[in-house]
């Protein structure tokens, strides 16, 4: 009897589920049984939790990037590894095509697809937002708003216009979720550290705004611990605005729907993410949010040999009938081992289960010893939160060298003192060269 071919796995997207499946799948596979490719753009993972510490200069930002060929080698048979964009899926024909870096597009052929392109950020037609605005999606935006806010501190120090001076030192955040809460919290932490380089600037010359549409920040921890998020920021003079939009940002002044005009030189936009758009450009069913249509089991629903999880599926929660689960890191790893143990389960011709986890909490950084963090039912708060927040997601981090990393960088800002160098001149690596061309 001739041997049976390796069932061909594409997986879409390197981040938490598709890191977390490719590798549950090469490991748990038989010799021969699966052939696995993993497609994205980047090449590697960022662990979006520590964002705002890499940011903040705690962590270093190499320490929030996991590689993805550098993860799968040595693993079972191994994965091959496609740093490119998928710009079209069929699967009625089962054929995905990329787009690699150089702008070739290849077709690739699959017998069974893994749909984990994550999220981006969700955008508004606000005048100015796209030419003033930085997100705080991936590890090059917060490395770049950590050397643009030190950046700002260096400008004002030596500007002779006082007007000058306030704009470089006032800074807003539009999102008051995990996502702008925790960057607003751990960049203005950062800055009043920075301040004791700066003999010519003081705290009180510093303006940190935070921005919220709806009347609460980070509603995911609750009522009472989003009041008490809410009085820790205002304590260390961090401007909320709630039930406030941003209209517009055109020219560094930023407008607010409640009449306010701010002179701001830094605009940070973290309201929200939606799902990512390659899922437009397949013939999968979508839901009313654009995400994809999954059941329980993770499985596309109507469509064989078709999985997602992730932020960009609409994942029923089985413990809370009619809603789905929350897109977040907790979910996303879980997810991604019941969605790899029903990949082989299907393959060997066994039925696949049903994904039901109770969401143990939430927890959330406000900066250097301050949190909040609600854990089934219990309500912590200050420093036990914020060392229970640390602890959790150190042992999230993807391979041993990266808590590692993680670890040291937050003992030597411990021993030692936080970074607060700005390395500008990395935004434009070739700009002594092209000085000395003109010359």
């Amino acid at each position: 009897m001739p041997p049976t071919a390796p069932t061909r796995v594409l997986v879409v997207g390197g981040g938490h589920v598709g890191l977390t499946t490719t590798l549950r799948l090469l490991r748990r596979a038989r010799a021969g049984e699966l052939r696995v490719t993993l497609v994205d753009p980047r090449g590697y993972m960022t662990y979006h939790p520590f964002l705002p510490e890499a940011a903040a200069g705690s962590i270093d930002a190499r320490n929030v990037v996991v590689s993805l060929r550098r993860s799968l080698s040595g693993v079972g048979e191994g994965a091959e590894v496609v740093t490119g964009d998928v710009v079209a899926l069929e699967h009625a024909h089962r054929r995905a095509t990329v787009r690699t870096a150089d702008g070739v597009q290849r077709d690739l052929a699959y017998d069974v697809v893994v749909l984990a392109p994550g999220s981006v950020a969700r955008t508004a037609p606000v005048p100015g937002l796209a030419e003033h605005a930085v997100g705080f999606k991936t590890v090059e935006e917060a490395v770049h708003l950590r050397d643009h806010v030190l950046g700002r501190l260096d400008l004002a120090e030596t500007a002779a216009d006082p007007f000058a001076r306030a704009r470089a030192l006032t800074f807003v955040f539009v999102g008051g979720g995990y996502a702008g809460v925790e960057a607003i919290a751990e960049l203005e932490d950062m800055a009043r550290y920075a301040l004791r380089l700066h003999p010519g600037l003081s705290a009180g010359d510093l303006r940190f705004v935070l921005v919220e549409a709806t009347g609460r920040i980070l509603p995911e921890v609750g009522e009472r611990l989003g009041r008490y998020a809410l009085d820790v920021l205002r304590d260390r003079g961090i401007e909320v605005a709630l039930e406030t939009t941003m209209t517009s940002c055109t020219g560094g002044r930023v407008v607010l729907s409640d009449g306010r005009v701010l002179e701001a030189g830094t605009v940070v936009w973290t309201a929200g993410v939606k799902a990512h758009p390659v899922l437009e450009a397949t013939d999968l069913p979508l839901d009313g949010q654009r995400r994809l249509r999954v059941r329980p089991d993770l499985g596309v629903d109507g469509v064989p040999d078709a999985w997602g999880a992730g932020d960009s599926a609409a994942v029923p929660d089985l413990t809370r009938p009619g809603a789905t689960c929350a897109p977040n890191a907790q979910h996303a790893v879980r997810q991604a081992r019941c969605l790899a143990d029903n990949v082989l389960a299907v393959v060997r011709g066994a039925r696949p289960r049903e994904y039901r986890h109770a969401d143990v909490g939430s927890v959330a950084s406000l900066g250097l010893h301050q949190g909040v963090a609600e854990l089934r039912g219990l309500r912590v708060r200050g420093y036990p939160a914020w060392l229970v927040h640390r602890l959790y997601h150190l042992s999230k981090v993807p391979t041993a060298s990266r808590k590692a990393g993680v670890l040291l960088g937050w003992v030597q800002a411990a021993l030692f003192h936080r970074e607060a160098v700005a390395m500008t001149a990395l935004s434009h690596p070739f700009a002594e060269f092209e000085r000395a061309a003109r010359s």
